[in-house]
């Protein structure tokens, strides 16, 4: 258990790693080079360096310390250890990238860079939050709002990053806030996705009078389990057991056909889940011998 759990955790220091320099990368290629706007703590140094010269790596570095040590005393210890990666790192990628890299930039369509940006930051977001951490900065005054006021996170998370995109506006045109909020959207989209990848699964219900021979089949076949629900038909008042199975994606071309040839008159009622817990998907398959 301690040789996996230590594996584990050198994992998941990796992706953060992997997920701020992402982060970095992101903002040096597209954001900076394009002019374009954001929120949370990029949006800050962006306004901070437009308006005074103030280098964005320095800032970013400030400011997330600051941002860390509110967090610690505030929101407590555990807290601080699954930020503490981030708000050192970050600066640290961004500045080692600034000087490497610089802000030539990979093109000059705004458009082409909102999306590149979008996706490459939801992406590195996506890799901290499912390792357990948090990428700092602007993330921590809303948990303390949340903590001291009772706000909901989103809501003020939502507030700071609209004042931070209008506080913009002193240096760039109005056209250039829309593209900042097409930003802000399109990295929300793909933190969604990036949070249930590899989680989805395909939930089928099975109405049909075979139901025990289906109920055989999945298990031996499609090797999933499944659980019989009471119901009853709504015309004919036929009390025939549903069937139900949580299966992956991949097997529902083989279920579907292996349906219809027991019963063609089946009805089935195929739906997405997000997330499944439980043996054969987060643990592993154990077989009971009869």
């Amino acid at each position: 258990m301690k040789e996996n759990f230590s594996w584990k955790t050198i994992f998941n220091i990796v992706a953060i790693l992997i997920g701020n320099a992402i982060y970095a990368l992101a903002v040096v290629l597209f954001i900076v080079p394009n002019s374009l706007i954001t929120g949370g703590t990029t949006g800050l140094s962006l306004l901070l360096y437009n308006q005074f010269g103030i280098p964005m790596s320095g800032f970013i570095f400030v400011f997330n310390g600051v941002m860390f040590l509110v967090g610690l005393f505030v929101l407590g210890k555990k807290f601080a250890l699954s930020t503490l990666i981030s708000t050192f790192f970050y600066p640290t990628a961004f500045a080692f990238f600034e000087k490497t890299i610089g802000y030539g930039g990979m093109t000059s369509d705004n458009l082409l860079a909102v999306l590149c940006a979008g996706i490459m930051i939801g992406v590195a977001i996506g890799i901290v939050i499912k390792c357990g951490a948090s990428t700092g900065g602007m993330d921590i005054p809303p948990l303390v709002i949340n903590k001291k006021v009772g706000i909901p996170v989103s809501v003020s998370m939502y507030f700071f990053d609209f004042l931070i995109l209008l506080s913009q506006m002193l240096f760039t045109n109005k056209e250039m806030v829309l593209y900042g909020i097409l930003l802000v959207m399109t990295y929300t989209l793909v933190l969604d996705n990036v949070l249930v990848m590899g989680k989805s699964q395909t939930q089928v219900k099975i109405v049909s009078k075979e139901y025990e021979k289906i109920n055989t089949m999945i298990s031996t076949e499609i090797d999933r389990g499944t659980t019989l629900l009471q119901a009853e038909t709504g015309y004919m008042k036929n009390e025939y057991p549903v069937v139900l199975t949580v299966i992956s994606n991949r097997e529902l071309p083989a279920l579907n056909s292996k349906v219809l040839e027991i019963d063609p008159n089946a009805f089935m009622i195929v739906s997405k889940v997000n997330e499944v817990h439980g043996k054969g998907f987060t643990f592993k398959k154990e077989y009971i011998e009869n």
